[in-house]
């Protein structure tokens, strides 16, 4: 057999086998009900209502919710709706779930309840539903008694379009006062739900050129989080925005405090598409912030010193893909909400996995009596946290193809290929994209080699 011969049977067997990988990936799924993401024990009682325990038991109720992979075509939403707000109960049961909305996003205990949170959705809607020609958003927020059942609206407003206009992030800070994160306007504001007046905003082009981030006006900073702070004694909020790849500090009264800022539009060694910031006030060991650093597939913390921000941990294990949420609880553990990992995680000090639930699409995490986002966990520093990263021998052959790939692809293939296909299926995927077109390269080198070494011979026996 030729050279040329073997490789392309070599190219049809590696095809083959990744179509039968694939194949028998997709059977598997149909045939267990898992038509969706995380673990299917987990799934199948969120559509059966079974209440038997699902994931390993933790103390307190731990509430999730989660976002969707499903995409929606131009008329509205898809038939199969992915998302859920989930709650644990300490014996590893389903408590609540809810999927009445296309997305979910923050998620917050309220205060004083032993079951009761407040939590930001997303319902695409239709053309007709907008009375438009276009689809568009209602972003709202809701309270639900996880025990009764009960749900009740809060504050809602209406968007254009969806994608890059949902609402990720609204924190209540009084009575009848909330702090929101609007994406759409790339804008934080207070509006009092009372009166719906607005009573304090910023606008980040006040701030920012648009040349800066993402594209303007499409997805510009993709404003994704907020959380009011105080700074100096002085009433500030503290913003994330993903596409400058920074978080920022605006005083409420006299504007953006630029030598707070934590990173900048490029540098992608401090942070990368960040999510879900979490600020450890000077009493709990910071000044610090706990952020989520997405597009590098990692935990981070940076404590403030002279004035500067330092790196002070770092978090990561082999299967940590895309995390959006990390909140350090006040037992000195950090919890986790891994999106493209398909799971919610509990880290302990010395930086081991004590507590995991595979879920699909996790976006936010939170657990009952430790206040919102955590509010009484100390820094890294003050607990002497020490870094964890996966060497070489803990990865596996899987996860050293997905180290040796750049994290942003490895994180687009799993956000955009079906919920059925597993982490093997994933690296198949890239390893055949990589190995296909060497392949078919090396091939046809070889074929015009072959074709110029044949020709003399041919032409002296004619």
């Amino acid at each position: 057999m030729t050279d040329s011969r073997r490789l392309s049977t070599g190219l049809t067997v590696l095809m083959l086998l990744f179509a039968l990988l694939l194949a028998s990936s997709y059977a598997s799924a149909q045939l267990s009900g898992d038509e969706i993401r995380g673990d299917p024990a987990v799934e199948n009682a969120l559509q059966t209502g079974e209440r038997d325990p699902v994931v390993a038991p933790r103390d307190g109720l731990t509430v999730v919710a989660t976002d969707s992979t499903a995409f929606t075509s131009d008329q509205g939403d898809s038939a199969r709706k992915r998302a859920e707000l989930v709650a644990f109960a300490p014996d590893g049961s389903i408590y609540y779930a809810n999927d009445t909305h296309t997305r979910y996003w923050d998620v917050d205990p309220v205060p004083g309840t032993n079951a009761t949170v407040e939590y930001v959705y997303a319902q695409h809607l239709t053309p007709e539903e907008c009375d438009a020609e276009t689809v568009c958003t209602r972003n709202g927020v809701e309270r639900a008694n996880l025990t009764t059942g009960e749900v009740t609206s809060v504050y809602s407003r209406i968007t254009p379009g969806k994608h890059s206009t949902r609402w990720h992030d609204v924190d209540r800070i009084g009575e009848d006062r909330l702090l929101v994160a609007d994406i759409d306007r790339d804008r934080a504001y207070v509006v009092n739900t009372t009166t719906e007046l607005v009573e304090w905003s910023w606008d980040a082009q006040s701030d920012y050129n648009t040349s800066s981030g993402g594209p303007y006006p499409e997805d510009w900073t993709h404003l994704n989080d907020v959380e009011y702070v105080e700074i100096d004694g002085r009433p500030t909020v503290m913003a994330d925005l993903r596409n400058q790849d920074q978080v920022v500090f605006i005083d409420m009264e006299r504007g953006l405090r630029e030598e707070w800022t934590l990173g900048s539009d490029g540098d992608h060694d401090t942070l990368y598409e960040q999510h879900n910031p979490d600020f450890i006030p000077a009493e709990r060991g910071g000044p610090a912030v706990l952020v989520a650093d997405s597009e590098n597939g990692r935990v981070l913390e940076y404590q403030r010193e002279d004035g500067e921000w330092v790196r002070s941990w770092e978090w990561k294990d082999s299967r940590l893909t895309w995390v959006r949420d990390a909140d350090r609880l006040p037992n000195g553990h950090t919890l986790m909400a891994d999106s493209n990992g398909d799971r919610v995680l509990e880290v302990d000090e010395s930086g081991e996995v004590v507590w995991s639930a595979d879920i699909g699409f996790p976006y936010e995490a939170e657990r009952f009596d430790t206040g919102d986002e955590s509010a009484g966990g100390e820094s890294a520093a003050s607990l002497g946290l020490p870094d964890r990263t996966p060497n070489a021998s803990d990865r596996g052959s899987v996860g050293r193809v997905k180290a040796a790939a750049p994290q942003k692809v490895v994180n687009g293939v799993a956000y955009l290929l079906p919920g059925w296909m597993g982490t093997l299926d994933v690296v198949s995927v890239l390893g055949l994209l990589v190995t296909a077109p060497l392949l078919l390269i090396v091939e046809w080198r070889r074929r015009d080699l072959a074709v110029s070494v044949r020709s003399p011979l041919q032409f002296r026996k004619r």
